[in-house]
């Protein structure tokens, strides 16, 4: 069975954990992380150099970085599907994921870690509105792409939808300024409608 090491409020974990779901793949997953620790323990060190979350281990085989787990999986489990058997399609949806990373990541961090994270006597106000307007300027971006389609990489869910419906959930629930992007709105609404992300992302921030 697959072993996703990574506590359930990391929003990498989340990737792993949503698209096993997703292809009905059962794994065992094991807090590891903020509270829990065990990081920067040598036996965790030596699966995962870097000391972040997740970690997977399947039949012997460890791979980290988040979205290269979520490929892994809909590759392994879910061809066709998660994993689109187009090329051009599968290049999309791999496009959007490293977007979430590349261009949404810099802007959702200083806000998420800053109002979920902190206390609010340490927060640093002026980097929350610099990662905010960065942030939405990033959506704006994705609320136009998906104005003519109904997911990322096209008309049906893909691998592509794992990393950014979190982020996109993260930006309805933090306490901030939102702008009115209405074709967001209605793709969140559609992953809403999954059960795999309701079980493993809306749960509230922490």
């Amino acid at each position: 069975m697959l072993k996703i090491l990574g506590r359930k409020n990391s929003s990498n974990v989340q990737k792993a954990v949503w698209a096993c779901d997703e292809v009905g793949l059962a794994y065992d997953r094991e807090d590891v992380g903020g509270p829990f620790g065990r990081t920067k323990d040598p036996a965790y060190l030596a699966l995962n150099p870097h000391g972040t979350i997740p970690t997977v281990i399947d039949d012997g085989f460890v791979l980290w970085e988040s979205n290269a787990i979520v490929r892994y999986i809909a590759g392994k489990h879910g061809l066709g599907t998660l994993a689109p058997e187009d090329a051009r399609q599968r290049a999309l949806a791999d496009q959007w994921m490293d977007w979430q990373q590349t261009v949404v990541n810099p802007g959702m961090s200083p806000v998420f870690y800053n109002l979920v994270r902190l206390k609010p006597e340490e927060r640093d106000m002026a980097a929350v509105k610099a990662g905010r307007d960065k942030l939405s300027a990033a959506l704006a971006i994705l609320d136009a792409h998906l104005a003519a389609r109904d997911f990322v990489a096209g008309p049906r869910f893909t691998m592509g939808d794992i990393p950014l419906g979190i982020m996109v959930y993260r930006w309805y629930e933090m306490p901030i300024e939102r702008e009115n992007y209405p074709s967001l709105r209605a793709w969140c609404d559609r992953l809403a409608a999954r059960p795999a992300f309701r079980k493993n992302v809306m749960f509230g921030l922490s």
